[in-house]
């Protein structure tokens, strides 16, 4: 049979190309392998690594899709699109393999590490939803030709700067597991919302005055409710990380 095969070997390969994906997908998720529950600790480690480089990818994506706004790029869309996807697999994988460790009598310590890891991720893979989200209405306004007004671009940058500030404090606090820098994420939350809401009625006074398009508002919009979710998850990994150091906290009242 070898023999009969050998003058093909050059259409097997090209035919083993199409069908065999090479993507790196497996490596990246080599790790995860279910020997490793057999000493959950090591595990947990494993996973607290893996989860901190989907954290570093989250960051790094929402970072892109709000450097698309004022100069849109094919380039950056490229790579938030492929950051997205790669998002998602990890929530699935890393999600699954979080679930079947926590059922091999881990510690309460290691249940609580467990359990904001599990919260954590699901909130990178929202705030990677959220950037494909402005991803898209930045290309509206590039496609369209569309620009903001003046006002609107000041407030927007007000706003964009905040956002920056909640995205170190919460994506840094959950690299280091720091309690300290969590807790100064709750106030600029609060803060980015309260910025929003009067951002919200500055730009219904200039549509009003016909200083905005109703085109040009429904683009603001989109913007602001997904800046506005972003904080959200900011926070919500923010009471993660707090919740793990052993205090008791009701999220609604923090």
């Amino acid at each position: 049979t070898s023999v009969l095969l050998l003058p093909f070997s050059r259409q097997l390969e090209k035919l083993a190309r199409r069908l065999v994906r090479t993507e790196n997908k497996t490596e990246q998720f080599a790790f995860l392998d279910p020997l490793l529950m057999r000493t959950p600790g090591v595990a947990i480690s494993e996973c607290v690594s893996m989860a901190n480089r989907m954290g570093v990818l989250a960051h790094e994506t929402m970072l892109l899709a709000l450097e698309q706004l004022p100069a849109y790029s094919e380039e950056r869309e490229t790579q938030i699109l492929a950051n997205e996807d790669k998002l998602d697999i990890y929530e699935d994988r890393l999600g699954s393999y979080l679930v079947q460790i926590s059922q091999h009598g881990v510690s309460m310590n290691d249940i609580r590490t467990v359990s904001r890891l599990l919260h954590a991720i699901g909130d990178f893979e929202r705030i990677g939803d959220h950037a494909l989200n402005l991803q898209e209405s930045a290309q509206e306004l590039h496609e369209k030709e569309l620009h903001f007004s003046e006002p609107a671009n000041e407030e927007l940058q007000v706003l964009l700067a905040a956002m920056d500030e909640i995205m170190e404090k919460a994506f840094g606090s959950f690299q280091q597991d720091s309690a300290a820098m969590a807790v100064e994420v709750e106030p600029l939350e609060e803060t980015i919302d309260r910025l929003i809401e009067e951002i919200r009625m500055q730009h219904i006074r200039r549509l009003q005055t016909g200083a905005c398009t109703i085109q040009l508002g429904f683009v603001f919009n989109d913007l602001l409710t997904n800046l506005e979710r972003v904080s959200d998850h900011c926070s919500n990994i923010a009471v993660s990380i707090i919740e793990e150091q052993g205090d008791q906290v009701d999220r609604h009242t923090y």
